[in-house]
């Protein structure tokens, strides 16, 4: 692609002139080179920034999706594209669906996925009224994802670039979202969209990309939790599965299911690993890698995009884990051989091939009963 090609996402149609496009604009290179696309397909172009968590002026650096920094430069960008820029405040409802809920999900021993409730509340849910509001034809963003049309209408799939793939975190994009939702850079690598970037004279095309949660300075989430929930660091045992005490924790919010490091425990007679938490007794339980295979995951809030589809899939458990061969059976992730670090609070996502057929939120495990590793 090259900067005077209007990608497939934006043959909206009838005549592009007539029509009106919404960008989601964080400030970064991928957004940008999204408005600076759209702009150049001669449809009405509009930006639109969330002030949801200023992160960047709370720490005095970039590199946050939300910062105060960021908001300039999406509107720098479009000041340069002279495209309208729009900002708004919806701060008090990012704390509510997502930071909050991020501090009671590891109090209740489970492990969140803060940008999932993000996609799910804020990005999409309001970014898709707002974007309503102004009368576009489509909200487009810069995610790593390909919306492709299929014989029953879009479809969500993997990008192009497996590195970049951000299906995973969007597999609670509805079917009414994903019509009349645009991906552009889902064909591209991201070296290619810095180029464009350059190629089209954004001030964000050396732009460093967001690496932490945007709402937890420095990556320590566990000061945050803290910091919100003041009784998160109350202390436990650290206890086998017969319940022997082998240790002592300062809080459930410092372990995940399938940690290893940070258990600062002796008289074990192998490597033990996280195998659940216990917010009732505030107890973390270990044991060897053995106990951690799981033969089936129950999911709840399930988000299906996948129609009548019934063939072979592969689930994908964590953010960084590979597909692997999975059965979708009553609300239940069965996997073909046992999976392991399978933890509660997650999102299960399943794929036919490249393509997204839904997911949900890990709730409970069942364990596979191994007799070695």
């Amino acid at each position: 692609m090259c900067a005077g090609v209007i990608p497939a996402d934006f043959q909206l149609a009838g005549p592009l002139a007539k029509r009106r496009i919404v960008v989601a604009m964080s400030g970064g290179v991928d957004s940008s080179v999204v408005a600076a696309l759209a702009a150049r397909s001669g449809a009405e172009t509009i930006g639109v920034t969330l002030q949801l968590y200023d992160h960047g002026e709370a720490v005095g650096r970039a590199g946050s999706c939300c910062a105060g920094r960021d908001i300039r430069d999406a509107r720098a960008v479009c000041d340069r594209l002279g495209i309208a820029h729009y900002v708004f405040d919806h701060a008090s409802s990012f704390r509510e669906t997502v930071i909050d809920d991020f501090a009671d999900e590891y109090l209740a021993g489970r492990t969140p996925i803060p940008c999932v409730k993000c996609n799910m509340g804020p990005k999409f849910t309001d970014l898709f009224a707002l974007a309503r509001d102004l009368g576009a034809d489509c909200l487009a963003t810069g995610h790593y994802v390909r919306r492709v049309e299929g014989p029953a209408g879009a479809e969500l799939h993997r990008a192009a670039d497996p590195a970049r793939d951000q299906s995973y975190f969007l597999f609670a994009t509805t079917q009414a979202q994903l019509d009349f939702l645009r991906f552009p850079l889902g064909g591209l690598p991201k070296p290619r969209v810095r180029e464009l970037a350059a190629e089209l004279g954004l001030g964000v095309a050396a732009k460093p990309d967001s690496q932490d949660i945007c709402f937890v300075p420095d990556g320590d989430y566990a000061s945050l939790v803290k910091k919100l929930r003041p009784d998160a660091e109350t202390h436990g045992a650290i206890v086998d599965e017969s319940g022997r005490t082998l240790g002592a924790h300062k809080g459930l919010i410092h372990f995940t299911v399938g940690q290893r490091r940070g258990l600062e425990i002796g008289g074990a007679p192998e490597p033990y690993y996280v195998l659940r938490l216990d917010p009732v007794t505030r107890e973390v339980i270990v044991g060897p890698k053995r106990a951690l295979a799981v033969r089936a995951a129950r999911i709840e809030g399930v988000n299906w995009l996948g129609g009548d589809y019934a063939g072979p899939m592969t689930a994908k458990v964590r953010s960084l884990a590979k597909p692997v061969p999975a059965r979708f059976v009553e609300g239940r992730v069965v996997f073909e051989t046992p999976e392991y670090g399978v933890a509660p609070g997650q999102a299960a996502v399943l794929y036919a091939g490249d393509r997204v057929l839904g997911g949900g939120w890990i709730a409970e495990t069942e364990r596979a009963e191994l007799a070695s590793v």
